[in-house]
């Protein structure tokens, strides 16, 4: 058996071997199996084509690719693929042209005409489409313009009109007495067709006529006669036959631009280019007969305005026209080959060049490529594949085009399975996302096969925002691995496309996944790499970001529109996602000339700017506001003011005197800022001596005039003015210069320059002078001569305006002789000789400078962040010792300011200042030296830190609360400048707008609370209110007083309840006695109110039992302490004023109601109704209204949560516990208040957060409800009392019994509402009950005398360091004492607003009358079970 087993295990271990190695043979063999590349090209693609009627027509195509099948070729034509299988007219040739049997064309039907494009497919590779191609048919040959008969003198210049069909042009042929007319340099063809002999003679003489030939049918034109006479030697007037026109062309075509003039003397014809004298040069420009320009192999350098200048000795005439040069577009980076995964995101880059700017559109395997979330369309011109899936691959085309052509370049995409590795060549354009790790998990080939990892555990989504999720997750349970790798996949719930995100190190299990859309379901799954390969997969985790704050989107519809030079109107719609109310609207302007951005605050949807610069480009931006703060941006709208007249002359006007019949003058433009539109024109004014002026007009674009036809020996006066559309603007002052008496003399060659003057550049040497001194020798021109050593090298000649010319193409480090001679038609003069030595090559620094590193922003204040990087490039010491300089840049994420910012230092840091508080900064830096620049380098941040609100709360407005006049709710908006979390507000409200802020009411509200109510206002009085926002820094200013009136009378008839002063508050909801009578609910009623009054009648009995002895010593109390006094034993006398004590306000409350109707009160700044009795101090406690305000932050509650002084108000007259220097006679202590700035306000008497240590208000009525309840200790009381300044609220405490034992259900336990945190535990309001010492159930002295229970407050427990408060001083209050028969004038104790102490006011407090004491004793029984105060609810 042994044996056996043996050779059993022995079978199995090779039996794993073999299998272990054939799965490795496998595994190696796959991962080597890269799919190659397919070569795919057209090697020949459509051109444009001029086709003729009825002729046949080609459209050439055809593809190369190594793949065994051909190349399938199809043609679109405008776009959509041809269908030609039972067209017998077109087809397809073999090699894949488009060939048309004949064209057909007529005035409604062409089928032929159009864009065409050739594509080319290969079965299950991917298709590619070739560049579009204009197919033109020729029309029907029309002459517009025939030749007629013509006379030309000898040596002058005639054209013979021949106008047909543009694109017949090229059809055009002349012939001369019916034979072919060959053309030269003298007779030349027009680009419109026309003939023009130039140097007219005899043999010109004859008929011509001009024919349309090879477009279906030959067209001729009308013969003309054509005459030549001899010249009379009569001066004719000089005009042009043809002038320029502006043409556009194309690079490398040639441009001929006509010009012919006539007259006598025979005109000379020059060309100026721009402001400089054109010269012919090497063939490519050239003057043909007649003087129109020709211009060979065009390149962009050759746009501009060309002048035709014709001149004889009489007069001067000129005619402009613009060329302009479009560039066809051209591949400066054409789109590579790619290998990659799937759900990896790639680049395909491709950049062009060509004017205009090409437009650039992708296209796959012949179907173009719309943007989306997947595809996007990046740096203008780069394809961006997000999520790869396999459907992805195939070829992807970059087609670029504008008006002078169109290109096309292809690539493959080929995405290989996860176990295969990326090549290394060439590399694939990837994002940042996948950079890291470009092939996750992949291996090479000598890698070992091997268990892969299983899944990662627990995925969890430990943060989410609104645009990114951070993910967290475990180690697998089988990694089977050291150091393990992590691939995160994601993609958006609906969609089947992943994309991949790889942690940037082994080990790492974190990862947060960016650029998310708000309020969008991702799935996300988190696979494992060990060295054997990708492991599983952990299992899909589905999170939502959050959704976005909800700020406007932006402002559809900006338009803008100039009506005045000055002033422009602006207009846009309402935001279609608002997200609430619009609040304001903020207009950013830009002066394009400055690029200074300023902004301004609009109410509505349309402004009108004003004070803006005349025809002055301006860009306008406008972001909405909502409550939530500012939205998204418009985009920019660039809008030029008008133009205007010039407000400012010419320029440097200056006057030179040709001969003695014309003077030249040349001029500068006025100032930009002088210019206020487009120079039209200029106006020239001209007199003789003090006659009336003359005027005549050039081109805006001409600078000079030559005024002939003067006297001689005559002094003229000339000034020019500028001209726009909108006038003529101010003159330069008058000029003067007077012709010469007679002409130049031409009889000699010119004397020599009187200066010449060299400066060498490196390719270059400017030669300036100035002419010869003898100024009556005519000179028509100058000669430079140049070389290198010998100055007879080369030879140019200048026009004699000219004072300087500058040599280029020259040789760096060489030395050059330069000889200048002017020359007239005589001959040349003599030559002044200067040599230079041209500069030497700088030899350009081929390496950039390396970008900085180590980025750092320290955050030094609320505005000021320091930026400190260190640089590679300098020594260990970081010294700068040279000339480089570092610039900073910035800029913040606030979507309505994304402007970036920079400044450029010679130092390691830079302290940024001016900083906005509580805001996040980023920064970057590069370094430049010389010409060298580096790139940006890696961004770092800082958040500047909070600072105190800058900024009042905004939008304050108080309005009555509906049904309820005496509640008013004050609302606003957060501060504009919150610089930082606003974590709090303050409402202030007084009567008095003029108080001192220490006299107004506050009115403590959580941050996160944009409203709230105050109750029990007076009723036809005047409030003034303000608020102020706080942060973790402080408080900021105080918004402007916003007053409010309260309603003169209630909209509901009070009417008298029980106690006889409180309305009885109807049990039956509003809306069941507005008339719905519904059965169920009134047996609801019915039933609630029989189960209430058992509850009530047993509770009262208990209650009545439990206090019995309790009630004695009360009456023996009582009877002492009125020792002398009588009671009038009759149940509607008053009853004794048995006080009770509520310790959170000081303040004395009678046992019973007072049958008094009006008891003496005192008068108070802001008036009550006459129930209420006040001292008449100003301050908090002199005002019953303002002293039971609740200081909170916890905002505006529910209507039944909120407390009533009016309920209270009915019962029982409220008091101020009287004090007086009489017997010393303790009762009870008071305590001094904190200020607001003392952080003992938080927390006076130790507990008060837990609900079970609260004060025991009443929840409901205004009229006595009897409960059954045990209340709690004095004892307990005390330590949960809170500072009174906190505290004030109109609700009275229970008083101590003679039980402390038993507690009251938790419905009857409310908050103290008395400090910044309440006692009540949510999620907006952490509780601190957790570190309150436990309830108190039994006191030494829980069966003292009522108010000897309070005679001395308990401190807080010691254990407790967190909750002390200082030893405080205490004030007793003193019994009252004296005759009954008049009220007592007594001091009481005031408490200030702000924890300041004020002078004790005077009240009067109504004494009992006297009743036996046996009504007396009845009377506190029925106290007993009546009042709430007795310590049962």
């Amino acid at each position: 058996m042994a044996e056996r087993g043996a050779l059993s295990l022995l079978s199995l271990l090779c039996l794993t071997f073999l299998y272990t190695e054939t799965t490795a043979a496998k595994h190696v063999d796959k991962a080597s199996a890269v799919q190659p590349f397919s070569p795919f090209w057209f090697t020949v693609e459509p051109q444009d084509t001029l086709a003729i009627r009825g002729n046949s027509a080609f459209l050439n195509c055809s593809a190369h690719s190594d793949a065994a099948t051909p190349a399938h070729i199809e043609w679109k034509k405008d776009g959509t693929f041809m269908s030609l299988v039972s067209d017998e007219r077109r087809k397809i040739l073999p090699d894949g042209t488009l060939f048309f049997s004949h064209v057909v064309h007529s005035k409604h039907n062409k089928p032929d005409e159009g864009t065409y494009q050739c594509v080319a497919t290969i079965e299950n590779l991917g298709s590619i489409s070739s560049r579009t191609a204009r197919l033109s048919v020729a029309g029907m040959p029309r002459f517009a313009n025939q030749p007629l008969p013509a006379t030309a003198r000898l040596g002058d210049s005639q054209v013979m009109a021949c106008e047909v069909n543009s694109d017949l042009v090229a059809f055009i042929r002349w012939e001369k007495d019916r034979q072919p007319l060959e053309l030269s340099t003298r007779l030349i063809q027009l680009p419109s067709g026309a003939l023009v002999i130039s140097n007219a003679s005899e043999t010109d003489a004859g008929t011509y006529r001009c024919l349309v030939e090879n477009v279906g049918s030959s067209k001729l034109s009308d013969e003309a006669e054509l005459q030549t006479v001899p010249e009379t030697g009569e001066e004719r007037k000089l005009e042009f036959l043809v002038q320029p026109v502006s043409v556009t062309k194309t690079t490398d075509a040639s441009v001929l631009l006509p010009c012919v003039a006539t007259g006598y003397p025979a005109p000379r014809i020059s060309w100026m280019f721009g402001d400089k004298l054109l010269e012919e040069s090497d063939g490519r420009v050239e003057v043909l007969g007649g003087g129109s320009l020709q211009i060979s192999n065009l390149t962009e350098a050759d746009a501009g305005i060309y002048t035709c200048v014709a001149d004889n000795s009489n007069t001067t005439i000129e005619a402009q026209a613009q060329l302009a040069v479009q560039v066809s577009p051209q591949f400066v980076k054409r789109p590579a080959n790619i290998y990659a995964h799937e759900s990896m995101d790639i680049i395909f880059e491709c950049d062009v060049s060509g004017s205009p700017a090409p437009t650039v559109k992708w296209v796959k395997n012949g179907d173009a490529v719309i943007p989306s979330d997947y595809f996007k369309i990046i740096e203008d011109h780069n394809l961006q594949i997000l999520g790869l899936v396999k459907s992805d691959e195939g070829f992807y085309q970059c087609l670029a085009e504008n008006d002078a052509g169109n290109i096309q370049s292809s690539a493959q995409l080929i995405i290989l399975d996860p176990v295969v590795a990326l090549p290394s060549f060439p590399p694939p354009s990837l994002t940042p996302n996948t950079t890291d790790h470009v092939t996750p998990g992949s291996r090479g080939v000598g890698s070992p096969a091997g268990p892969t990892s299983s899944a990662p555990r627990d995925v969890v989504a430990s943060l989410v925002s609104t645009r990114f999720i951070k993910l967290t997750w475990r180690q697998p349970a089988e990694p089977h691995g050291d150091e393990l790798t992590y691939s995160i996949f994601y993609s958006q719930e609906g969609t089947s496309r992943e994309r991949v995100v790889n942690t940037s190190r082994p080990g790492e299990m974190q990862v947060t996944i960016q650029n998310l859309m708000p309020d969008t379901k991702y799935r996300f799954r988190v696979v494992a790499h060990n060295s054997n390969g990708q492991g599983e997969s952990s299992a899909a985790l589905k999170v939502a970001t959050q959704a976005e704050v909800q700020v406007p989107g932006p402002a559809p519809n900006l338009q803008g529109v100039s009506n005045t030079p000055t002033s422009v109107s602006l207009s846009w719609d309402k935001p279609l996602t608002g997200n609430g109310e619009i609040l304001s609207y903020k207009l950013y302007y830009t002066d394009k000339s400055v690029g200074k951005e300023q902004d301004i605050d609009v109410d509505g949807q349309s402004y009108s700017m004003a004070g803006l610069k005349k025809n002055t480009e301006y860009s306008f931006r406008v972001v909405a506001n909502n409550r939530h703060g500012p939205g998204v941006s418009t985009e920019d709208v660039v809008v030029r003011t008008l133009s205007d007249v010039p407000s400012a002359p010419p320029q440097n006007l200056t006057i030179e005197v040709h001969n003695s019949k014309s003077i030249m003058l040349r001029w500068q433009p006025p100032p930009l800022s002088g210019q206020n539109g487009k120079i039209t024109g200029y106006k020239i004014r001209y007199r003789k001596g003090s006659r009336r002026s003359e005027s005549e007009t050039t081109e805006g674009t001409q600078l000079y005039k030559l005024m002939d036809g003067l006297e001689h020996g005559t002094e003229y006066s000339f000034r020019v003015s500028a001209m726009t559309v909108n006038g003529t603007g101010p003159a330069t002052e008058w000029m003067t210069a007077e012709t010469f008496e007679s002409d130049l003399d031409e009889s000699r060659v010119p004397d020599q320059p009187s200066s010449l003057h060299v400066r060498p550049l490196v390719n270059s040497i400017v030669v300036s002078w100035t002419p010869p001194e003898n100024q009556d020798i005519m000179v028509r021109g100058y000669a430079i001569g140049y070389g290198i050593g010998s100055p007879h090298a080369q030879t140019i000649k200048v026009d004699y305006k000219q004072r300087y010319f500058t040599i280029e193409n020259l040789d760096p480090s060489s030395h050059y002789v330069i000889t200048l001679k002017a020359f007239n038609n005589v001959g040349e003069g003599i030559p002044v000789y200067e040599s230079a030595v041209t500069r030497a090559q700088s030899v350009p620094d081929p390496l950039p400078m390396m970008p900085p590193v180590g980025v750092q922003a320290s955050v030094l204040s609320h505005d000021t962040i320091k930026v400190t990087w260190a640089d590679n490039s300098l020594p260990k010491s970081q010294k700068v010792t040279d000339n480089r300089y570092y610039t900073v840049r910035w800029k913040t994420n606030i979507p309505a300011n994304t402007k970036v910012k920079m400044v450029n230092t010679t130092n390691l840091s830079y302290t940024v200042p001016d900083l906005k508080p509580n805001t996040l900064y980023e920064f970057s830096v590069m370094v430049t030296k010389g010409r060298r620049v580096s790139t940006w380098s890696m961004t770092a941040q800082g958040t500047t830190f909070e600072t105190t609100p800058s900024s009042a709360p905004k939008d304050v407005t108080v309005v009555s609360k509906e049904n309820k006049p005496r509640t008013i709710i004050v609302n606003w908006q957060p501060p504009s400048e919150a610089n930082g979390k606003i974590t709090g507000y303050i409402i202030y409200y007084s009567t008095d707008v003029n108080a001192v802020v220490h006299d107004w009411v506050i009115e403590p509200v959580v941050g996160n609370r944009l409203t709230h109510q105050i109750q029990e206002l007076t009723l036809d009085t005047t409030y003034y209110f303000k608020i102020q926002a706080r942060n973790s820094k402080g408080m900021g200013p105080m918004s402007e007083p916003v007053q409010f009136r309260t309603p003169k009378t209630s909209n509901l008839t009070p009417k008298m309840g029980p106690s006889g002063n409180q309305p009885p508050r109807d049990p039956v909801p509003p809306r069941i006695k507005d008339g719905e009578n519904h059965i169920l609910v009134i047996v609801i009623i019915i039933s609630v109110g029989a189960f209430t009054i058992i509850v009530v009648v047993v509770g009262a009995f208990l209650c009545t039992r439990r206090t019995t002895s309790h009630q004695k010593k009360k009456r023996a109390a009582s009877k002492s302490s009125n020792g002398s006094h009588k009671y009038k034993g009759n149940s509607k006398d008053l009853k004794p004023p048995d006080l009770w004590i509520h310790h959170e306000r000081l303040e004395l409350k009678p046992m019973d109601k007072s049958p008094d109707p009006n008891p003496v009160m005192t008068e108070t700044p802001i008036p009550r109704t006459s129930q209420d009795i006040t001292p008449a101090d100003s301050g908090l406690e002199s005002n019953p209204h303002l002293q039971q305000r609740r200081n909170s932050y916890r905002g505006h509650e529910s209507e039944d949560s909120m407390s009533t002084l009016a309920g209270r108000r009915g019962m029982r007259p409220k008091m101020m516990m009287p004090f007086d220097a009489q017997p010393p006679q303790p009762v009870i202590s008071a305590h001094p208040i904190h200020s607001l700035d003392n952080h003992h306000h938080y927390y006076h008497m130790g507990s008060l957060s837990s609900a079970t240590r609260s004060y025991l208000y009443h929840q409901g009525s205004g009229y006595p409800r009897p409960h059954t309840c045990t209340p709690i200790s004095h004892l307990d009381r005390v330590d949960s009392t809170e500072s009174v300044r906190n505290t004030p609220s109109s609700e009275p405490a229970p008083p101590a019994t003679a039980s402390s034992q038993a507690s009251c259900p938790s419905e009857i336990l409310a908050d103290p509402e008395g400090s910044y945190h309440g006692s009540t535990t949510t999620e907006e309001e952490p509780s601190y009950s957790s570190n309150l010492p436990p309830l108190r159930s039994a006191h030494p002295h829980a069966h003292a005398h009522p108010l000897k229970s309070f005679a001395v407050p308990a401190i807080p427990a010691s254990s407790h360091p967190s909750y002390e408060s200082p030893a405080l001083p205490s004030t007793p209050l003193l019994t009252q004492t004296g005759p009954p028969t008049h009220p007592h004038v007594v001091k009481t104790a005031s408490i200030g607003t702000l924890g300041r102490t004020r002078t004790p006011m005077v009240v009067t407090v109504p004494n009992a009358p006297d009743v036996p004491e046996t009504s007396k004793m009845l009377e506190d029984v029925d106290s007993v079970s009546t009042a709430p105060h007795t310590g049962c609810l």
